[in-house]
């Protein structure tokens, strides 16, 4: 049994856009004609789809977008070979956490939007990016899991720390006397929202049980964050390539240097047969390339107490972009 491709084009749409209407819009046709051909598509294939609320995709529904994304990437790279004069731009869709994006992963972004591709972020927070992946809205994404679903390869990345500051001034009139369970449920943290489960984990480490109960405000961007803490608003976790320069300046105050939380991230991608058909050497090479640079030339060891090396940690440098676009250059 064949697919028909209009269907598919379709389905690909509604998935992408979560919305029927603006489908319709998009492929020039009325609402009617997307729901018919959805209707089509389930009939052919014996099962639903579409969850018809939020139009999410069912299971069933993710194995089928990853087909198209497969048979889309085919097409393109087909085109190029035929006509490298004037092809469609590869369409790439990476998840990655905002803590990601707003340190490390910026000049990745930049290198391979620069080249020859389109690129989509989808940004979520670091523990929920995998599922974003999985439902085939992504090629790959950057994740604290460490084991990846069937169908994907998951590759260590390194460790981001975070780090647990506050406003000078704040810190002297709530943590006087420090970190304890009594200043803790009585003074306001910042977190970016409520999947962040970081602040949480660091608290049961820093005390040795679990904590609730404690007052929390929710700045979901880590600019804004960041922002809130240096205002007094509270204080929280941010990455130390964020929280460093501050420090080193006096602009804040580190609550608790010695209990920094090293977060390991995993670089999450496609391994599948007709995956693999497709992925053309200047794809396969920019994007496996550039984080490699990034993710392993820019971090530093980290090693516990036996002086063995446990992971490596995001170091400052003066130039992120250069090293990425060392590698952007090599692949012209």
């Amino acid at each position: 049994m064949g697919f028909d491709r209009q269907q598919l084009e379709t389905f690909a749409v509604v998935v992408e856009l979560r919305h029927f209407g603006h489908a319709a819009r998009l492929l020039n046709i009325t609402r009617g004609a997307v729901s018919q051909r959805i209707n089509a598509l389930e009939e052919s294939l014996g099962v639903p789809l579409l969850v018809r609320d939020g139009a999410a995709p069912t299971p069933a529904g993710e194995a089928l977008l990853r087909h198209i994304q497969v048979i889309r990437a085919l097409e393109t790279d087909t085109l190029k070979q035929i006509k490298p004069e004037g092809s469609e731009r590869t369409r790439v869709a990476i998840a990655v956490n905002a803590d990601s994006l707003a340190t490390w992963f910026e000049p990745v972004g930049c290198a391979i939007a620069s080249s020859d591709f389109v690129l989509e972020l989808i940004v979520d927070d670091q523990d929920h990016t995998l599922p974003i992946l999985a439902r085939g809205e992504a090629m790959g994404c950057v994740s604290t899991e460490s084991t990846a679903p069937t169908g994907f390869v998951a590759e260590s990345i390194g460790a981001m720390e975070y780090e647990c500051v506050a406003d000078p001034a704040f810190a002297q009139m709530h943590f006087a006397r420090g970190l304890t369970l009594h200043s803790i449920l009585a003074v306001p943290a910042v977190l970016f929202n409520r999947k962040d489960g970081l602040h949480a984990l660091f608290l049961e480490r820093l005390l040795g049980f679990p904590v609730r109960g404690y007052v929390a405000h929710y700045f979901p961007s880590p600019s804004a964050l960041l922002a809130a803490i240096q205002f007094g608003v509270g204080y929280g976790l941010v990455p130390s390539l964020q929280a460093q320069p501050l420090l080193n300046s006096g602009d804040l105050v580190s609550l608790a240097p010695h209990h920094k939380i090293p977060v390991d991230l995993y670089w999450h991608h496609w391994e599948h047969p007709e995956a693999a058909a497709y992925d053309d050497a200047a794809l396969k090479r920019l994007l496996f390339l550039t984080i490699d640079v990034v993710a392993h030339m820019e971090a530093q060891p980290i090693f516990n107490g036996a002086g063995e090396q446990t992971g490596k940690r995001w170091g400052m440098t003066e130039i992120w972009f250069n090293p990425v676009r060392k590698a952007h250059t090599a692949l012209a």
